[in-house]
């Protein structure tokens, strides 16, 4: 009678789709300085299936990829998304690569180094009486310049 398969001894399926290595691709993603993790995004969208397991935040089709991952805070989507692009070309072949940002991991007391963010300070709302710190939340008066006319159906 044999038992459970301990899981040093577990046969770990090839992670291969069309052609394309997904562990490779997902270890080549969160070696990214913008990138904090792999995400599989809202309702699980990105995320391919294999036998036992999972790869959440990488789906490839026949002409592209799609990595969705959760961004560090500070850095630009535009930079994220070329270094996630650069590390991957090589590993996908001739398909386009689509990066979603799915997520934004929480700021960090400082930043990854060489990353400025914007400076952050708080403000107050002022009243129409113009006393600093009292509720906002007057009337509103329409304008004509934000009023549509009335239709002559009405």
């Amino acid at each position: 009678m044999t038992g459970p398969v301990p899981p040093a001894q577990r046969h770990v399926t090839a992670a291969v789709v069309d052609g394309v290595d997904l562990d490779a691709v997902a270890a080549a993603v969160c070696g990214c300085a913008a990138v904090d993790d792999l995400c599989s995004g809202s309702w699980g969208g990105v995320v391919s299936y294999l036998p036992g397991r999972e790869v959440a935040g990488v789906r490839v089709t026949h002409d592209h990829v799609v990595i969705s991952v959760r961004g560090r805070w500070g850095i630009p989507v535009l930079e994220l998304a070329g270094q996630v692009r650069a590390a991957v070309t090589g590993l996908v072949g001739p398909r386009r690569v689509d990066v979603v940002v799915a997520d934004l991991a929480e700021p960090e007391a400082e930043g990854p180094a060489g990353v400025h963010g914007e400076e952050v300070t708080s403000w107050m709302a002022t009243s129409p009486g113009d006393v600093c710190g009292a509720s906002s939340s007057a009337p509103i008066t329409p304008t004509a310049a934000v009023t549509p006319p009335l239709s002559p159906l009405a």
